[in-house]
């Protein structure tokens, strides 16, 4: 694992306290090698799809050089979170999966972006989004990298991208690959009951509600589609509170670790996670 803060040179993209696209090119052709035409194409996709390289990208990027308080802050939860993060997943899973976190500056191109970079698994965090949507602070952060990190740990040990045939089996492998990635964080973290969505007594809230958010999920299988699911995502709401997916996942998962471990669980089959989630159905919460 390769931890790349580029945050000491991403200055080097703005002339005259204003952004420069030239400038940006360079920067990218010198600390990050081989992304630029990735976020450059996803910006060209953008623009097609009706936005604006006036009004949506620039006042963004240039947001990095204006706001140096949140800048410091990203930067500063971006070293707290890595320091020492490959010793933590060692220490606790005896393994590491190859990948490289990067702290660079994208062309609003995603907070977080997990993809292939010269024929590595890269975790881009794009620090002009983490900043936009104030996702500067430590909690944010874990999200952003340990969560990710879970998915590749999934994706190199065990199975991540099976292909289930029915709606109602794509949710509960969601659900299941959402839990994996939480207690992955909480393992890392080293605190079982952790979840980086832990604000506004968010978690408190969930666990009063535990049985119901299980029952509604349980119910609303039969007709669940992208368009209408209310559990994964903080832009979706279970009775006003967002991501209760990932609350749920974690709890599942958990319940499957009472029988077996974990890195017996992220090789599980979709018959085996079905079956697992008709037993987890029958416990009280």
């Amino acid at each position: 694992m390769k931890i790349i803060n580029t945050s000491a040179e991403l200055l080097s993209a703005y002339h005259n306290g204003g952004f420069s696209l030239p400038l940006w090119e360079a920067y990218m052709d010198k600390y990050v090698p081989g992304a630029k035409e990735l976020c450059l194409e996803d910006m060209d996709s953008v623009i097609k799809a009706g936005y604006s390289w006036e009004n949506d990208f620039l006042p963004v990027l240039n947001a990095v050089i204006q706001d140096t308080g949140k800048r410091a802050e990203a930067i500063q939860s971006f070293k707290t979170i890595t320091e020492q993060l490959e010793e933590k997943i060692r220490s606790r899973f005896g393994r590491v999966p190859e990948a490289d976190i990067i702290l660079y500056l994208g062309l609003c191109s995603g907070a977080g972006w997990v993809t292939p970079v010269n024929g590595r698994t890269t975790i881009l965090l794009g620090i002009e989004k983490i900043m936009e949507l104030n996702w500067c602070d430590v909690n944010a952060m874990t999200g952003l990298i340990v969560h990710e990190m879970g998915h590749v740990y999934q994706a190199q040990y065990g199975v991540l991208d099976r292909k289930p045939e029915t709606t109602p089996d794509q949710f509960i492998w969601q659900l299941f690959t959402e839990g994996i990635a939480m207690v992955f964080e909480q393992e890392v973290t080293g605190d079982p009951e952790y979840f980086h969505q832990d604000t506004s007594e968010w978690k408190s809230w969930c666990d009063r509600n535990a049985e119901r958010i299980r029952q509604a999920f349980s119910d609303d299988l039969k007709t669940m589609t992208p368009d209408n699911q209310r559990y994964f995502g903080d832009w979706v709401s279970f009775e006003g509170r967002g991501d209760t997916g990932y609350y749920l996942g974690a709890r599942f998962v958990r319940f499957l670790l009472k029988a077996d471990d974990f890195d017996n669980i992220i090789n599980y089959d979709i018959p085996a996670v079905k079956e697992g989630f008709r037993r987890f159905l029958k416990i009280p919460l």
